[in-house]
């Protein structure tokens, strides 16, 4: 062991091959300072990864309890019910059983660049996936929860593989499913999660084009809430056609 140098136990440890047991015993018979502070480094990050797994199982508790009689389960949720700009987006995700992307988690608990890196990830690993949306002109003529809604049936209805059973954060997908609504679904389900993250990208990908095509409204940060700059924007340009003119801050700019 003395042999090697910190750099190359560096390498094993934190390469992408398995760690032996016999290397880890080996570092910590080995007295040098750098080894040791590599064995506690390597310790921690595998005490993370045991604890983001522990938690990642806990998520498919609901999927695990119903795979056996629906073996397609479509997780759904919605981004975008609270800002005054832009549509709600859902999304319907069938994942696999053997789905392996500990990270998922509801959306909101995620940072934008991680949501960047699993999007394109749970697009390539899911069996299907649909979105839907309700534009500002459905927003207000149905109002926000049965737009909403709505949204979500589209979203289902635009999967290119039929699903068994929904689970669905928080509402009630209308027509003939049988599905289950779960109270802050996206933290509890790995299914609704992975739909949380496709929904948010998805509309805040519409929102940065919207942007371009709407300046001095701030949509590349604010993707439609009424930020200060936001409610600014409509006191010194009035509304666009994207704003929810139902929505009272927008009201009086009509």
């Amino acid at each position: 062991m003395s042999k090697l140098t910190i750099a190359t136990i560096k390498q094993v440890l934190f390469g992408n091959e398995p760690v032996t047991t016999d290397f880890i015993n080996q570092c910590q018979h080995d007295e040098r300072l750098g080894v040791q502070k590599l064995l506690q480094r390597y310790d921690r990050q595998q005490a993370k990864q045991q604890a983001q797994q522990m938690a990642f199982n806990q998520r498919l508790t609901f999927e695990h309890s119903l795979w056996p009689q629906y073996p397609l389960i479509a997780g759904i949720d919605e981004v975008g019910r609270g800002p005054l700009a832009g549509p709600v987006v859902t999304a319907a995700v069938i994942l696999p059983h053997d789905f392996n992307l500990i990270e998922v988690n509801d959306s909101k608990q995620l940072s934008e660049k991680k949501r960047e890196m699993l999007f394109p990830k749970i697009m390539a690993q899911a069996i299907a996936v649909g979105i839907g949306m309700a534009d500002p002109a459905m927003i207000d003529h149905e109002n926000i929860y049965h737009a909403t809604e709505l949204a979500m049936q589209q979203a289902v209805q635009k999967l290119t593989v039929k699903p068994n059973y929904l689970l669905v954060d928080a509402m009630t997908v209308p027509g003939n499913y049988p599905q289950q609504k779960l109270i802050k679904g996206d933290a509890r389900s790995i299914s609704i999660g992975a739909a949380s993250i496709v929904a948010k990208v998805t509309r805040d990908h519409l929102m940065y084009e919207y942007a371009k095509k709407y300046p001095g409204y701030d949509f590349e940060h604010n993707v439609g809430y009424g930020t200060a700059k936001h409610l600014a924007g409509l006191a010194q340009h009035g509304i666009t056609p994207i704003h929810r003119r139902s929505f009272a801050p927008v009201k009086k700019y009509l």
